[in-house]
């Protein structure tokens, strides 16, 4: 059955009488059936499951971007046997079903990635980060016999991980100061929400889309710090921790109706409260230091760039699974914003500094 004759029949049954464009979901799945329509049943599901994961539960008959999507989903094989739900599976298939309802929207994605997915590659990077992380936590805090606020260690800042105004000509700590943590609390924190929602999300949108992300909103935390806060350094990897965070928080607020995670109004704000009392710690350590400093103490500004940059790149990427992202404009527009950014960063580092006659701490 092609798409006019589907049509002609919905005009002859006055389904869709004030010609919206949209039937429901159920009366179209009883039309099918009534008239035995030829449809191919894996289509048919596929249409229904769309119909159901947004908030109206309705079809459309328009080519409006829906139902090109549903053309394109059309062409996966998405098996009538073996739902979601069904019963003896594994343990890493249960946490590949876990993975699927907590990170993706739609229902067709859901089953899509669920029996599309492979164990091979694992999901590397953030395990690897986190491990480096915390091994590079465990070795100073061994060689400064301190485990807890190290930065107001005098021998800390001496690293060559650590982001210091003073050192802005190494261009490798923009990005190395991630493997560095004020202590054992940043640490937790961040290693926490890296495995818990970092990992999902390299699972389903893979290693390139998330390390891009995460590297993004940790340049970006620095780069933002050396504009806003020029005489502070950074350490830890809030700014891609931020980055994975919020642009999962928006990308589930804007498909809250698709989204079948439990409990996701009291666990997102279970999310924003700890984020922003992480936010709020870094800023009383930042402008009240509860121990004698030699200097300023770490900013928290890259925790904000790391939120801006996951609620525009973010989720630009996580709304397009298996979607490229080069053929969508909004990719490119991001794109230029953050490539824009990053130019007006390096000439503020290059020129601001001397011009302004900014009063930076020597560099240990």
């Amino acid at each position: 059955m092609d798409r006019s004759s589907l049509l002609q029949l919905i005009q002859e049954q006055q389904l869709d009488p004030e010609n919206t464009g949209f039937i429901g979901a159920d009366t179209f799945t009883g039309l099918v059936h009534s008239h035995e329509l030829p449809l191919d049943p894996a289509k048919l599901d596929m249409l229904v499951a769309l119909a159901q994961s947004n908030e109206q539960g309705q079809i459309s008959s328009k080519r409006s971007s829906s139902f090109k999507r549903a053309i394109a989903n059309g062409q996966r094989a998405l098996p009538r046997d073996g739902p979601l739900d069904e019963p003896g599976l594994g343990v890493y298939k249960r946490f590949v079903r876990y993975v699927a309802y907590e990170i993706l929207p739609c229902e067709v994605d859901r089953r899509w990635y669920f029996y599309r997915h492979r164990s091979c590659p694992p999901p590397v990077f953030m395990a690897s980060v986190t491990l480096a992380q915390i091994i590079v936590f465990l070795c100073y805090g061994a060689r400064l016999n301190k485990w807890v606020l190290q930065t107001y260690h005098p021998e800390y800042m001496k690293s060559p991980l650590v982001y210091h105004p003073g050192h802005r000509a190494r261009a490798w700590r923009f990005l190395t100061y991630m493997f560095m943590h004020v202590g054992l609390e940043q640490l937790g924190f961040n290693a926490l929400l890296q495995l818990m929602i970092g990992v999902p999300l390299e699972m389903v949108h893979g290693l390139l889309r998330i390390s891009l992300l995460y590297l993004a909103g940790v340049l970006a935390g620095s780069l933002t710090v050396s504009i806003t806060d020029m005489r502070a350094p950074v350490v830890g990897g809030s700014g891609g921790v931020y980055a994975l965070c919020s642009a999962h928080l928006a990308n589930v607020v804007m498909n809250w109706a698709g989204m079948r995670c439990p409990y996701k109004l009291l666990r997102m704000v279970l999310a924003l409260v700890c984020m922003s009392s992480e936010v709020g710690r870094a800023v009383w350590l930042r402008f009240s230091p509860p121990l004698p400093a030699s200097g300023p103490q770490p900013s928290f500004m890259a925790h904000l760039a790391g939120a801006v940059v996951g609620v525009s790149m973010g989720l630009t990427i996580l709304r397009s699974y298996e979607e490229r992202l080069r053929d969508q404009c909004g990719w490119w527009v991001v794109l230029l914003a953050y490539g824009t950014f990053l130019l007006f960063a390096v000439f503020w580092n290059v020129f601001a500094y001397d011009l302004l006659g900014a009063h930076i701490p020597p560099p240990p």
